[in-house]
């Protein structure tokens, strides 16, 4: 499993119950990877997700009634459904889209049902809670913070006509879809409140994990939450970065994995890494350079085969899990 282990390719290490408190922080299909792999190792498990969508359904729930954007939380909790019928049925409705006619056209059940339930409540994470119980979740879903937020991206080249020229875009959607290289992001407000469960849930966890995800939009963001990045380096959990498989055009095009967490160093000086987890294949030739960069921030460098046969770039969430598994034991 170490960058210099030598586990056959394609085998599944057992799962075993430990029962670690994790916290996986991070938003859409990335979160949804992760949070599918860690309920197959622990049910102490808390989500800790993005608010800055602004595209979609939820930038239309988000503008029309003032609340979070429910969509990334949505696909947290679908994650975190059970492999019984219950969880893959609900887990099928809360992800259903509408399609045709023009009031319900490209929402989701799910972003419907939680938005309903914080209208009833007047509480966003008691909402968030009883849509967890209905799923049967194995786990509890939380925002990052109390308020919707905005991304800021410094991009370079978004004019073709200009690449040396930096610009800025606003928003999670045009950030996400620029033609230009993200350098750095910001949030509006600044200095956001975090969701007071989520700080408690970092500070109270024994593993923590970053990624896999879009990592401009729904990774680091966490870190510019003053709150939460205050838990995030003052902590006693272990800190775990899971890297993508493949570089994401526009966010992280042309980056290579040790550039992954170069630029976590840049948003986030302080924080320090135990594990950094990366797919062999996808490492390829720069595992001697990633292994340098994680132990620059201070941890080890943990290799495995984590990507779905079919030859996508995508995690297969047993092998994600075995490779939790072994390194929650090993610490």
């Amino acid at each position: 499993m170490t960058a210099g282990g030598s586990k056959p390719a394609g085998v599944v290490p057992a799962v075993r119950p430990l029962n670690p408190r994790v916290v996986a922080l991070g938003g859409g299909h990335g979160l949804f990877a992760s949070l599918s792999a860690l309920r197959r190792v622990t049910r102490q498990l808390t989500a800790i997700v993005t608010v800055a969508d602004d595209g979609g359904s939820s930038g239309i729930l988000r503008r029309d009634f003032g609340v979070l954007p429910p969509g990334d939380l949505r696909m947290a909790l679908a994650a975190l459904c059970g492999d019984d019928a219950w969880g893959t049925t609900w887990s099928k409705v809360v992800q259903h889209r509408f399609t045709g006619g023009t009031g319900l056209a490209g929402h989701t059940v799910g972003n419907m049902l939680i938005v309903a339930l914080w209208d009833l409540l007047g509480d966003t994470v008691q909402g968030l809670d009883w849509v967890g119980r209905l799923l049967g979740a194995h786990g509890r879903v939380l925002p990052m913070a109390s308020v919707p937020l905005d991304l800021v991206a410094e991009v370079e080249g978004a004019d073709p006509a200009r690449p040396d020229e930096i610009s800025t875009v606003r928003g999670q959607a045009e950030c996400a879809s620029t033609t230009g290289r993200v350098r750095s992001i910001s949030l509006i407000p600044a200095d956001p409140p975090a969701c007071p469960e989520a700080v408690a849930a970092i500070r109270n966890a024994d593993w923590v994990v970053l990624g896999p995800g879009s990592w401009f939009t729904s990774v680091l963001p966490h870190l510019l939450v003053p709150e939460l990045a205050q838990a995030l380096i003052s902590t006693r959990a272990r800190r775990l970065v899971a890297l993508n498989l493949a570089p994401q055009p526009g966010e992280t095009e042309g980056f290579s994995p040790h550039t992954h967490l170069e630029v976590l160093t840049d948003h986030a000086p302080q924080l320090t890494l135990d594990v950094v987890l990366a797919d062999r294949g996808a490492a390829g030739g720069t595992a001697a350079e990633l292994e340098k960069a994680a132990g620059l921030l201070g941890g080890r460098l943990v290799l495995a085969d984590l990507a779905m046969r079919d030859g996508s770039p995508r995690h297969d969430p047993r092998q994600l899990a075995g490779a939790f598994a072994e390194i929650f034991e090993g610490e």
